[in-house]
């Protein structure tokens, strides 16, 4: 494995074991190294290039913790199999670009791909059962190919699976026939928005979104021609009084009321029934995105508001891309009994089609059948919960920047008093190589930016996630002369609605 992918230059300042790294590393992304294929064993690379083989060691160990590669008693170090690029499933920012008024040197001008990725909306991918995961796509592959689309609603095999994965982990008791399954949620949204369109005077819904929530679900619902209104959050998640007070109520209503993204916030059972209240008054729907309710870490998951409604109002959007992984780009809807509301999804159905290929349908549900799934979550329940005690240990306590959003969930959030200080840490984590994401850019409010990062756990592994959280830390505490002279707490109090 020399030629173009591994050259070791001993008269560079850059250390052999970083070189080994970035060689590898481009291989891979290139693809002249792919998922499964072997790589050389730490003696002979060490031989070949005539380095240490300790070098080598240290180089496979940091890859494996990136995720690049596997490496498992016994048996070659290979390429990591479920290595793909993250899709983007509206959580994640579009590019990790800093406040608009952000000093040169800022993230906007760090590499493309960030030595330690911190970015939220990336779940750890390495424990997923690699056998079953396989063994799910021979069988879709088995299976008797069709000579038609896939049905407009879904492949009726995961319709049934997810339905039962619903009544089981979430509470939720809806019969197969009540699913839709998505391209993910961002596909989701898109469907509701254009069932809406149809149902409403004049075809432009307005749908009212939390304050601060996800820009990529704001812009998805403004494609289809939807109107946002924002709507402020406390430490809770959404403020049921904000939805009173407006003139006119919207049409809908978008809550991610488990894990309000991003701050985390937990909506208490009391509001989720003020809330399905608000609904059924003003003959609204509510679209609850639960998106990581699978990983509680602080209390007994809270009933999903599917559950607890019996007006029709609730429609639940949910993904693998948490669960499993964001490559897979499926998700679903489960509607309420609301005959207007299916029938115009339906029709939006028959027209577009389910975009969701049958193969990865037929092996998703395989997956679920085979318990895989609900083994993965178990796995990886302990894997995060283990991380988010890394997360507390490192940044707990630091002067100026409270740590919240960690009840559940694989994000975390550090307020800051203002946006100098959220700018000049994006900033001093970008020039170390560190993504992390502003809280400004989940403003639904211009000029009423919050001030904080929002940063991800479950991605990196162990060794790359501690050495960003020491950089984290290192770069508030730098800040924290100025921190400690700034009126006010930091804390991220209620976001006023425009």
């Amino acid at each position: 494995m020399d030629g173009p992918i591994l050259v070791i230059d001993r008269d560079a300042a850059r250390p052999i074991g970083a070189q080994l790294v970035d060689g590898l590393r481009r291989g891979i992304l290139a693809g002249v190294l792919r998922p499964d294929d072997p790589v050389p064993s730490t003696r002979a690379l060490a031989a070949e290039l005539g380095v240490s083989r300790s070098a080598v060691v240290a180089a496979y160990e940091q890859l494996a913790g990136e995720g690049y590669l596997e490496m498992r008693q016994g048996a070659p170090t290979r390429v990591a199999e479920l290595l793909r690029p993250d899709a983007d499933d509206g959580r994640r920012p579009e590019s990790p670009s800093p406040a608009p008024d952000a000093p040169a040197g800022s993230v906007a001008e760090a590499p493309v791909r960030p030595r330690i990725d911190l970015l939220p909306g990336r779940p750890s991918t390495t424990r997923i059962d690699a056998r079953a995961w396989r063994a799910a796509w021979r069988h879709a592959a088995a299976l008797e190919i069709p000579s038609e689309s896939p049905p407009p609603f879904g492949v009726a095999a995961l319709r049934t699976e997810i339905a039962d994965h619903l009544r089981q982990a979430r509470g939720v008791a809806c019969a197969a026939d009540d699913v839709v399954v998505t391209a993910g949620t961002s596909e989701a949204l898109s469907l509701v928005a254009a069932a809406l369109a149809t149902l409403v005077d004049g075809g432009a819904p307005v749908i009212a979104v939390e304050h601060p929530g996800y820009p990529s679900a704001r812009r998805t619902l403004e494609r289809r021609g939807v109107r946002t209104l924002p709507v402020a959050v406390d430490g809770d998640g959404i403020m049921v009084e904000g939805l009173r007070r407006m003139p006119r109520p919207p049409d809908a209503v978008l809550v991610t009321p488990s894990h309000q993204y991003p701050l985390g916030g937990r909506l208490p059972v009391a509001a989720r029934l003020e809330l399905l209240e608000w609904a059924r008054d003003a003959d609204a729907l509510v679209i609850e995105d639960d998106y990581d309710s699978e990983f509680r870490h602080l209390g007994p998951p809270l009933p999903a508001l599917a559950s607890l409604d019996d007006g029709g109002r609730a429609v639940l959007v949910g993904s693998f891309s948490k669960v499993l992984t964001p490559w897979l780009r499926l998700g679903y809807l489960v509607l309420p009994p609301n005959p207007a509301l299916r029938a115009a999804i339906a029709r939006v159905r028959d027209d577009e089609a389910c975009p969701v290929p049958g193969v990865a349908q037929d092996a998703v549900a395989a997956l679920l059948t085979g318990g895989a799934v609900r083994r993965h979550i178990a796995v990886t329940r302990r894997d995060y919960a283990h991380r988010r005690r890394l997360v507390i240990e490192a940044l707990d306590g630091l002067p100026g920047a409270p740590l919240s959003g960690l009840d559940g969930g694989l994000h975390a959030v550090l307020a800051l008093p203002d946006a100098a200080a959220s700018a000049a840490v994006v900033s001093r984590l970008a020039a170390e190589g560190v993504a992390v994401a502003s809280l400004a850019e989940y403003s639904a409010v211009p000029g009423d930016e919050p001030p904080g990062i929002v940063f991800g756990y479950a991605g990196p592994g162990d060794r790359l996630l501690a050495e960003g959280l020491a950089r984290i830390r290192a770069a508030i505490l730098a800040l924290a002369g100025p921190l400690e002279g700034s009126s006010g707490s930091g804390a991220p109090g209620p976001v006023e609605s425009g």
